[in-house]
């Protein structure tokens, strides 16, 4: 008689991954190892702050012991991280530019130190003088000359030189913020704004400007966030802000540093939060005053060798895996939320940041290896989750946005979870679906409303996104805004009240008031919309250069188009005010997704509900509609909130709002219940339960 085989021992229960990102999406359970490995260099990094720095906290107030410190004795001490320079002395107006008056001790860390003694009190180096730092390197003897890292105040005479001189700032009177941070908005409604280009004259407008002029626009039109983009310096002004060469240093370009504490201070005494627009993916490959070879060697603050350059922007890309270069990095970012009392920072080149091939020649697919293995820079990464970590630890109320083309799996969610830790991410798929559809075709009466709808509504479930129709990308040279794709030369000619409304204009007018406010109501958790955009600016933007002569003709924000009451710019400025006010009333921005019940494709109507509204949308470009049934779960009577049509948005008033709508209890499109209503073309109109 045969033996009988043992059974197999049944295998042990699978257990359940550690990250909640895994438990809620199956998909990341074959990249668990790549997330665990990041997590675990994350980990390692913190116990390292931890054990040498003394945490966050020390270690983020670099700024405090870095660069120039006055002490309480007025002596001035001066620390550089400069490890390849073989010696450094500080220079400037205060000691005749002598290289040899102030030599500076160096470390065995690299650091070089200077204490520069009062003259009975009053510190040696006066304030607003010019200083800098002079190194000597190994082998050749040759010597360099820099703009102190850690600086917090350049400026540029164009008359004598284009490079940037090193300020020490150290102003009699320090500026007291008035008004507390207000607190962080339930949704955030972003205003992008861009401080020189915030005037209608040619030229570069000023801090002052903006707090006088622009916060009280923005206030009114119901934003309650600013985007400063432009804010760290930047040597070319045409680089938008986006070639770093001075982090710590506010643009002198719109004034002193103390103009732009009163602007901050002056938007949350309006009950505005202030985002930062910070670059942290890379800098500019200015070594006369920038970080570029600032101590002579290639690897600095940066990779080494190909490695350390972004080939398309022509800049530098940081070592984000150096203890020094997150200290700078770090502190940074602390130094604007003390010193400027910003609320926190929309991080611009994420994708850029998080990928060895930075975005470049890909087109990600949605695929989820695309996310995770060799691709993926993962020190980039786990900077992100410090920086994320440190600023929601320290400052709870915080608020970072990431901006990421790729879609990123718990790129917003919290690092415990698994996650990078940002609160937003940008929805740039969307501005490019409607700048692709103006652009290319077809036309709005063959528009595929059910790619509109999914596009607006594909985020992932868990991870707040800001949605928008344009931002200052579209809104370049190269590109036109909406309503330059919409109304084209007619703008210039056409949108006088006095003239006759052409069919261009009246389609231009509708059309972009209807995609604003799809985006805004189905789109996301949060809205973005860049200055002048609301009112439908007609022009691109193009900053002074070569190419154009150095002309400040498209380096401007025309506001005084919307003030102009015989121009129809007006229609569409008050529309985005009544909009976000709108959003403000039924917070629909922080409802769950909307429910979307009909996609006619005939008919070119949308209907959806969101935050106790129901949303009718009719795209047909001729199309009205009588007794037209749409659902709806909520039963009673319905009146309009908001109509496009209205005669304040540039609209024919074919809707009377004081109409009131029953519903009759049988279910249609998949609701409970349906009222009938009549739907102009181009129109929409939300009705509230």
């Amino acid at each position: 008689m045969a033996s009988a085989t043992p059974a197999a021992a049944a295998p042990p229960p699978k257990q359940p991954s550690p990250f909640a990102v895994i438990r809620e999406d199956p998909y990341l359970e074959p990249f668990e190892g790549a997330i665990q490995a990041r997590a675990d260099k994350y980990q390692a990094w913190v116990d390292t702050i931890n054990k040498t720095e003394n945490g966050f906290d020390a270690f983020s107030r670099g700024y405090e012991t870095y660069g120039f410190q006055v002490l309480k004795n007025g002596d001035i001490s001066y620390r550089e991280w400069a490890p390849n320079a073989e010696t450094a002395a500080l220079v400037g107006d205060f000691n005749g530019w002598d290289r040899s008056a102030h030599p500076m001790k160096k470390s065995p860390f690299g650091v070089f130190e200077i204490v520069v003694p009062a003259a009975k009190g009053v510190p040696a180096i006066p304030h607003n003088s010019k200083v800098k730092l002079s190194m000597t390197l190994p082998g050749t003897g040759e010597r360099i000359e820099r703009v102190p890292a850690w600086i917090k105040r350049v400026t540029q005479d164009l008359n004598v030189s284009p490079v940037y001189d090193a300020v020490f700032w150290n102003p009699p009177q320090k500026y007291q913020f008035k008004n507390k941070r207000p607190s962080p908005p339930r949704a955030v409604k972003v205003y992008e704004a861009h401080v020189g280009i915030s005037t209608p004259e040619q030229r570069i407008g000023t801090y002052k400007e903006f707090t006088r002029d622009t916060l009280p626009r923005i206030s009114k039109l119901g934003y309650n966030t600013i985007q400063l983009m432009a804010i760290m310096e930047h040597a070319y002004y045409a680089s938008f802000g986006y070639q770093i060469t001075s982090f710590f240093a506010a643009s002198s370009r719109y004034g002193p540093p103390e103009d732009l504490m009163e602007l901050i201070d002056t938007a949350h005494g309006m009950g505005i939060t202030v985002l930062l627009d910070v670059v942290h993916s890379h800098a500019s490959i200015n070594a006369d005053d920038g970080l570029n070879h600032f101590d002579g060697s290639d690897h600095h603050y940066f990779h080494a060798g190909p490695k350390g350059k972004h080939e398309l922007w022509d800049s530098r890309l940081f070592n984000y895996g150096s203890h020094e270069v997150l200290r700078f990095l770090l502190s940074n970012l602390r130094f604007y939320m003390e010193e400027y009392q910003f609320d926190g920072f929309r991080f611009d080149g994420v994708t850029s940041m998080m990928y060895t091939h930075h975005g470049i020649g890909t087109g990600f697919s949605g695929g989820y290896h695309e996310y995770f293995g060799e691709g993926v820079d993962t020190e980039a990464v786990v900077y992100l989750m410090l920086a994320n970590t440190m600023l929601h630890e320290l400052y709870p109320a915080s608020i970072t946005i990431a901006e990421d083309v790729s879609g990123m799996p718990a790129l917003c969610r919290t690092v415990a979870d698994g996650g990078i830790g940002f609160d937003y991410r940008l929805s740039m798929a969307v501005p490019d679906m409607w700048i692709k559809l103006l652009k290319d075709g077809p036309g709005d009466h063959d528009w595929d409303l059910g790619n509109i709808c999914f596009t607006l509504t594909n985020r992932r479930h868990g991870e707040k996104s800001i949605c928008y129709c344009e931002s200052h990308d579209q809104a370049l040279v190269g590109d036109k805004t909406l309503a330059f794709w919409l109304m084209d030369k007619e703008m210039y000619t056409n949108m006088s009240d006095l003239t006759e409304l052409t069919l261009t204009v009246d389609r231009g007018l509708a059309l972009h008031k209807m995609i604003r406010l799809i985006t805004h109501a189905l789109g996301g958790e949060g809205y973005l919309n860049f200055e002048g955009n609301e009112f439908g600016h007609p022009e691109w933007l193009d900053f002074p250069r070569a190419g154009n002569n150095d002309s400040y003709q498209y380096a401007r924000r025309q506001f005084n188009l919307p003030d102009d009451p015989l121009l129809r710019y007006k229609y569409l400025n008050n529309f985005d005010a009544a909009m976000n006010h709108l959003e403000d009333q039924y917070q629909w921005l922080s409802s769950p997704q909307a429910y979307i019940s009909l996609k006619n494709e005939s008919d070119k109507v949308v209907v959806f509900e969101r935050g106790n509204l129901l949303f009718i949308f009719n795209f047909h470009p001729t199309e009205s509609f009588t007794d037209y049934r749409v659902g709806t779960d909520w039963a009673g009577e319905y009146s309009i909130v908001l109509s496009s049509d209205d005669k304040e948005f540039g609209g024919h008033e074919r809707l009377d709002k004081t109409v009131k709508h029953f519903t009759t209890p049988m279910e249609w499109n998949g609701r409970k219940n349906w009222l009938q209503v009549y739907i102009p073309s181009r129109t929409v109109q939300v009705l509230r339960h």
